[in-house]
């Protein structure tokens, strides 16, 4: 038997009331994507996610803890907070910086570091709703030359294997970035071609709202 067996056997058996109960605390964890890089103030995804879920969870606060730049071992770093704060969901995204800032990503180590946050959460809060998502593997419109353009997307490739199947194991519902047709559209992406326009940021807030939904039951403005 795996370790996802029994998580995904005990998610399954939840009952109604139990996928929906209210949420009043939404801890955002990751980096500049998270942070709100490229959107205006306000208007980041985590915020956006908080606005379609307002409707079913009224009370709903949101305390985004992501700091552009950071790698998983400093999002690690934000994880005591988290916990003190006794969130009912959390989002999880990290890694890309682990590549774009080291010419020898160790995908071991980003591992380890994503295993001790999602592991950790659930034993300090195991009824916290936890998701994480994988990262772009192109950025078409971010000026790039040859050889790095070829270790970025090798490393966030070998990454995004990771995040997979630490989130298989454990668990935890993964939103599928990568490869998702909307990388190609430049409208998605701010003028720096890596962090994602406000048009990009609304369609993380809708994927991530539809996982929310479709794992634990959620009710959000969009479903």
């Amino acid at each position: 038997m795996t370790l996802r067996d029994p998580v995904a056997q005990l998610a399954a058996e939840l009952s109604p009331s139990e996928h929906s109960r209210r949420l009043a605390l939404y801890v955002a964890l990751g980096d500049s994507f998270t942070a709100g890089a490229g959107a205006d103030e306000g208007e980041a995804w985590p915020e956006l996610l908080v606005e379609r879920l307002e409707a079913e969870h009224p009370t709903l606060v949101l305390e985004n803890l992501a700091v552009d730049g950071a790698t998983s071992s400093e999002v690690l770093e934000q994880l005591p907070e988290a916990v003190e704060l006794e969130p009912d969901l959390v989002t999880v995204v990290c890694g890309a910086n682990d590549v774009l800032r080291c010419t020898r990503p160790d995908a071991e180590r980003y591992g380890a570091n994503l295993a001790l946050i999602l592991g950790r959460l659930r034993v300090a809060h195991p009824d916290v709703r936890v998701a994480t998502a994988t990262s772009p593997e192109r950025w078409d419109f971010m000026r790039m030359g040859p050889r790095t353009r070829r270790r970025v997307e090798r490393g966030i490739s070998a990454f995004n294997g990771v995040t997979r199947r630490l989130a298989g194991a454990l668990g935890v519902p993964c939103l599928e970035v990568a490869g998702h047709p909307g990388l190609a559209d430049p409208r998605n992406f701010n003028a720096d071609g890596l962090h994602p326009s406000a048009s990009g940021h609304e369609h993380a807030a809708q994927g991530f709202a539809a996982l929310l939904h479709d794992r634990y039951g959620i009710q959000t403005s969009a479903t």
